[in-house]
């Protein structure tokens, strides 16, 4: 028992190291995560335990669903042909780049080669939402283009991780089915489930929507996919619902940050070796270059038939071309399941952590969008 307590206390330490960093920095919590986890993987060595486990899996289910819930419907209804393009774009020029080079320049066998691409073609929702916060750009055109694009892409993701690497059984055809039906029903039932509860102290919406991911999740894993696939469709369902509930959103992200995400990102980290950051500085360069200039090559082009500003074409760009959170969930599903070794884990997440740093960094410098640039960009989409 005081083991136990003795690890529970370690990796709470880093959680709480992590947070005063995040906080001093002003950067991202799931980054200083990351490489605290890396830190501490390296050197001190935190036992990862069964509970470390689920509280890491959990913790991914969780953040993926307030992933999906941060767009509204009425975002992609507005601005679908624009979000619809560019996310799906953004999700397929680096999947195929990323898989393609990895396959045949590398000579990774084919399942390694796809995960890889897999990776590779997210956006980092979490940090163009922070940036956006930031600047002030989530209320305009711009904003909510931009995080309905990453929306499309990111979906891209989770939908390929679940089709690519999904055995198809009895159990994937149930899970199919009845989570067709819950995302059907869900919105009525939750709707009318919030006003009979009423913001009840004990909190029983947010144990509804634990419940909804937990039971989504079994059936999931049961089918041979991924628990994180349900939980964004089941959040983009809800995404209004929530939009009109900012305290249920707030408890709910309270809650996931302080106890379940923490220990994703963390655990993360510390399964990357870091003698593959010298050993492998070349592999991991050009996993950055692979997915940044694919990015490009797709998305720039869209931004020009799209009559967008130069500035505001390349921040759009730079922004898409970051990856944090899908990168990382695909990563760690690839070593779990044995599609990967642990010092290519270790690249890939390396390259993908570069992703999540320097477009955003070249973007913010270099890129923000000028008043005149909103003017414009709102001009464009309303007058269609």
């Amino acid at each position: 028992m005081e083991k136990l307590w003795l690890d529970i206390t370690i990796w709470f330490g880093l959680v709480l190291i992590a947070s005063i960093f995040s906080r001093t920095l002003a950067i991202s919590a799931a980054l200083v995560e990351l490489i605290i986890g890396i830190i501490a993987g390296n050197t001190i060595h935190p036992n990862i335990t069964e509970w470390v486990t689920f509280l890491a899996s959990f913790g991914a289910v969780i953040l993926t669903f307030l992933a999906g819930a941060e767009i509204e419907t009425s975002v992609l209804r507005n601005y679908w042909k624009e979000s619809l393009i560019l996310g799906l774009i953004g999700f397929f020029a680096p999947f195929l780049g990323a898989w393609l080079f990895t396959q045949f320049v590398l000579g990774w066998p084919l399942k390694q080669a796809q995960l890889t691409g897999i990776a590779l073609s997210t956006t980092s929702v979490a940090v163009v939402y922070s940036v956006m916060v930031e600047k002030g750009l989530e209320k305009t055109n711009l904003g909510k283009l931009l995080l309905a694009a990453c929306f499309i892409n990111d979906l891209g993701t989770v939908i390929a991780l679940g089709l690519i690497f999904t055995k198809f059984g009895i159990m994937m055809a149930v899970f199919i089915v009845v989570t067709i039906i819950v995302l059907i029903i869900l919105p009525k039932v939750t709707h009318k489930y919030f006003d009979f509860v009423q913001n009840h102290p004990s909190e029983p919406e947010v144990k509804y929507i634990l419940f909804i991911l937990a039971f989504l999740g079994f059936l999931a894993l049961k089918g041979g996919s991924e628990a994180v696939l349900p939980a964004y469709l089941v959040g983009a369902v809800l995404a209004n619902i929530f939009a009109s509930n900012k305290e249920l959103v707030k408890r709910l992200r309270a809650s996931a940050m302080a106890l379940l995400t923490p220990f994703y990102f963390l655990k993360a980290g510390s399964l990357v070796n870091a003698a593959v950051l010298y050993s492998g500085i070349g592999l991991i360069t050009l996993f950055f270059l692979v997915k940044t200039a694919s990015k490009f090559i797709g998305l720039f082009p869209a931004g020009i038939a799209f009559k967008f500003s130069f500035r505001t074409n390349m921040f759009n760009t730079l922004m898409m071309s970051t990856g944090l959170t899908f990168g990382t969930i695909s990563a760690l599903y690839g070593l779990n399941n044995g599609i990967i070794n642990k010092d290519q884990y270790s690249v890939i997440v390396l390259a993908v952590i570069s992703t999540a740093i320097i477009p955003t960094l070249i973007a913010d410098i270099f890129f923000q969008p000028t008043e005149e640039d909103k003017d414009l960009k709102r001009e464009i989409i309303t007058n269609k």
